[in-house]
């Protein structure tokens, strides 16, 4: 029994990491981190590989999943997430890089890690910064396909295919996985942060109730 315990606390896997801040997370934590970054990127660019290379697509024929709602088109976008920034390539690009070099500082350094929820959801960001990076550096090899007076030029633009709209005109800017991982882990930060306040209230709440009562 003692020598199983001693293992399982020995593990280099379930050891403690200290931070710059005093706290500790398990080393679990760094695959929480870099699985869904890994696997999220991948999914991304092998998704952007495959659509931009069917020529019908690239010829400007939507691929209908449900017609009049949701598709497959594609589009290349010089700004941020849904388009927003048209122009700004070079500037959401040096943003990315920054991102991505302090994430891991932030999580790993400085504590954050020691959050499950968050540890997750910037595997995710993670993920979604480096897809478009990607594009935005033009690592693609990608061209102005569809614009004849710039077929000829580099396109420094993040690849976009996924089109979703409310019949023929409600459409919304089209975008790609890695648009969807950056808002899913925005989604749970924003979450966390919702319950750790409302946890916060709570606990504020009881702490008077019981200095009344005392």
């Amino acid at each position: 029994m003692s020598n199983s315990t001693n293992k399982a606390e020995s593990s280099p896997y379930s050891a403690p990491q200290a931070t710059e801040q005093g706290g500790e997370y398990p080393r679990s934590r760094i695959a929480l981190f870099v699985l869904p970054a890994i696997v999220g990127l991948i999914a991304d660019l092998w998704s952007k590989w495959f659509f931009f290379s069917q020529s019908d697509l690239r010829a400007g024929v939507i691929w209908w999943v449900l017609p009049d709602y949701a598709g497959v088109q594609l589009s290349l976008n010089e700004g941020a997430l849904f388009g927003l920034g048209q122009g700004y390539v070079w500037l959401f690009a040096i943003f990315g890089i920054v991102a991505a070099a302090g994430l891991p500082v932030w999580l790993f350094r400085y504590g954050a890690a020691c959050d499950f929820w968050i540890t997750l959801a910037l595997g995710f960001v993670m993920a979604g910064i480096l897809g478009n990076l990607y594009d935005r550096v033009a690592l693609h090899g990608e061209t102005w396909f569809f614009d004849p007076a710039r077929q000829s030029e580099t396109a420094y633009a993040v690849r976009d295919w996924i089109l979703l709209q409310w019949g023929p005109n409600y459409r919304w800017p089209n975008f790609n996985i890695a648009d969807s991982l950056l808002v899913v882990g925005a989604g749970i930060v924003l979450l966390r942060a919702m319950f750790d306040q409302s946890m916060q209230q709570s606990d504020t709440k009881t702490s008077v109730a019981t200095e009344k009562k005392n």
